[in-house]
């Protein structure tokens, strides 16, 4: 056989199919390429994993720190040290534990240091070690990561106004149901005593060494508790704002009238009736006005010797005073001396006797307008309604501005000037007029005619408003002045509620407090120069906290801000059976107009459940507080002091 060297046999059929295959056949590759590509792949894997992990354990390491100077923060006791106290410290380290337990993600050199800061707050580090999982294989380190954190409480400029009910009842026990405490109140003695001056830059100068009463307090009485209540409020807020954030606080005491008077001048005389600009000297009350006289008794002596008729019909008559519708000053009567031909009584004989006559004013009741200028200068004036000598001084309360009688509903974009916190005064109907108790008159019955003629006292005594026994009964009470809003020292707030004229006294009209509470942080009003902003900082937040202890209980006896109401008919437009719904109605207005000025409404009840009024009234139900216990007073206004003064992390 001849052989052929160094030649490659051709292939043909079915080994050349063959060959085909295998040359394009790359199974055989994966197997290979998957081991060359793990490595890096492992490489990619890993480090995704491990840097997912770094990130949940800075975002766990970092809520731990957070947590630990929040609650240093909240448990910080001292504020002169420069170094945090031990309870604040310990407090810090057990949160941030809590927070981040050991050992977590295989975590270790974990700490956490907190430290005071120079403005009072509390900052802290964390740090922890995070040890590698995949990455390990690589001989990547473990990391080591670091977080900062700042806990502060932080409140913007605040303006705070108390409205806080002074009424009779607040002498009773938080825990007195109504009939204890209406029992309590009526029977308590009631103490005379005079107003002070306390350097009160709001009150009237007729107000200090003015009298007035008040209710007796038992001694764990629901006054005693506000006024703890308000110190502590202050200390919350002056022990948890920063240096630099201002708090200045406003005062309301309110029963069925308002002390304003002063404060309304110090802005400007001009906006109530009788002061320098307001265009008028005059101001109506429901008063009298002497219109003639009447005999209270007549002395017969029969002459001697006996006057035959014409003698005695020709004798004239003497008055003393001379002058007609002119009494004593000091008897607050007349005399007149003159004869009559008269038959006695018991006795047909006729005979001229000289008669001597007491006299009496007679009185005609009904809406008149007096001078009030001189009443709100500050000095003595004669009270024109009495005929003995009779001084009169305002003490600073007001009655209240034009009003929409009858009304149940009210339109917040036109309401009434007295409803309306904004409004300037700037013609009679949005001026003030000065509450004058002592021209005030009402009538013995409620269905009097506007106008009547009365002798004497007769028909007035039990309804005049002026007399002590109107004050003892606590239908005619002017309280403290209030206090414009200004930055107020915790020794002003304590001279405040511990004055003695911070009292319980009068009847419960809420509409009156809330009233003036919105109108002294209303930012367009007539106290709007009170309210201006820090230099660089933005407005204030505003702030009203309510304090009742009792629902609303007009009464028609009282001579409220709006006047002796039978007769005025201000509020009800003579519907008197609903006089509580109508003023719940101006409360819940006024409420609403002052959410509407963005006031931030806290209510409180004292005594009682919250009502529904008071709900309503509050910026959310939650801010609707009630309790029946002074320490649950307390602890209500420490929370909303804790809420105005917010814990928060510094980012």
């Amino acid at each position: 056989m001849e052989q052929q060297l160094g030649c490659i046999m051709p292939v043909n059929g079915p080994e050349r199919r063959t060959a085909a295959r295998l040359v394009r056949d790359t199974a055989g590759n994966t197997l290979a390429i998957m081991a060359a590509s793990m490595i890096p792949v492992t490489a990619l894997a890993g480090s995704a994993i491990d840097t997912a992990r770094m990130y949940v354990v800075k975002v766990r390491l970092q809520q731990a720190c957070d947590a630990g100077v929040l609650a240093g923060r909240k448990f910080m006791e001292s504020s002169n040290n420069a170094t945090l106290d031990a309870k604040a410290s310990d407090q810090a380290g057990k949160f941030f534990t809590n927070n981040f337990a050991s050992g977590w993600m295989q975590t270790t050199a974990v700490s956490f240091t907190p430290t005071k800061t120079t403005d009072q707050q509390v900052a802290g580090t964390a740090t922890a070690t995070v040890p590698m999982t995949i990455m390990k294989m690589f001989a990547a380190p473990a990391v080591k990561l670091n977080v900062a954190c700042e806990a502060r409480y932080d409140v913007a400029d605040t303006d705070i106004v108390f409205v806080l009910d002074t009424t009779g009842s607040m002498a009773c026990a938080p825990d007195d149901d109504d009939s204890e405490c209406s029992s309590y109140s009526n029977s308590a003695t009631k103490v005379r005593y005079t107003r002070p001056s306390d350097g009160n830059p709001d009150q009237v100068p007729g107000y200090p060494g003015s009298v007035a009463y008040y209710t007796t307090e038992k001694s764990d009485s629901r006054i005693a508790a506000l006024r703890t209540a308000v110190k502590n409020f202050y200390k919350t807020m002056a022990d948890n704002i920063d240096p630099s954030t201002r708090v200045r606080y406003g005062f309301v005491t309110y029963t069925s009238s308002v002390n304003a008077g002063g404060a309304i001048i110090k802005m400007s005389p001009s906006y109530i009736l009788g002061g320098a600009g307001s265009g008028t000297n005059l101001a109506t009350f429901q008063s009298r006005e002497l219109t003639g006289e009447y005999t209270i008794s007549t002395d017969y002596v029969d002459t001697s010797p006996a006057q035959n008729r014409d003698w005695c019909n020709s004798q004239g008559t003497v008055r003393t005073p001379s002058t007609a519708k002119t009494f004593d000053p000091a008897s607050g009567t007349a005399s007149s001396v003159g004869y009559e031909w008269r038959t006695p009584r018991n006795s047909s004989t006729a005979r001229c006797s000289k008669a001597t006559k007491t006299l009496g004013p007679q009185w005609t009741h009904r809406a008149l307008d007096w001078d009030v200028s001189g009443y709100i200068a500050g000095g003595e004036v004669n009270n024109p309604t009495e005929v003995v000598t009779a001084k009169s001084r305002w003490v600073g309360c007001v009655e209240e501005r034009r009003t929409d009688a009858g009304v149940m509903t009210f339109d917040q974009a036109a309401l009434p000037p007295d409803l309306n916190p904004s409004l300037v005064p700037n013609n009679s109907d949005t001026r003030w007029r000065p509450w004058w108790p002592d021209v005030t008159y009402g009538r013995n019955s409620l269905t009097s005619p506007a106008t009547s003629v009365v002798n004497g006292d007769n028909e007035s005594t039990s309804r005049w408003y002026g007399s002590d026994d109107r004050q003892i009964a606590g239908n005619v009470a002017c309280g403290k002045p209030i206090r414009r809003v200004r930055t107020m020292t915790a020794d002003d707030v304590k001279k405040y509620v511990e004055a003695p004229d911070f009292r319980a006294m009068g009847g419960t009209f809420h509409d009156v407090g809330m009233i003036w509470g919105t109108r002294l942080l209303a930012p367009s009003g007539i106290f709007a120069n009170d309210l201006t902003a820090s230099d660089g900082r933005q407005a204030p937040k505003r702030v009203i906290v309510f304090l009742t202890d009792g629902d609303m209980a007009p009464t028609v006896n009282a001579l409220s801000m709006y006047g002796a109401e039978p007769l005025a008919q201000r509020v009800t437009g003579g519907d008197l059976s609903r006089q509580k719904a109508y003023h719940n109605a101006r409360f819940l207005a006024e409420c609403a107009a002052a959410k509407r000025l963005n006031i931030d409404v806290w209510t409180v009840a004292i005594g009682l459940d919250t009502t529904t009024e008071l709900q309503t009234c509050a910026t959310t139900t939650s801010q609707a507080l009630d309790t029946t216990s002074g320490d649950g007073l307390s602890a209500h206004f420490e929370k909303i002091a804790k809420q105005i003064a917010l814990l928060r992390v510094s980012k």
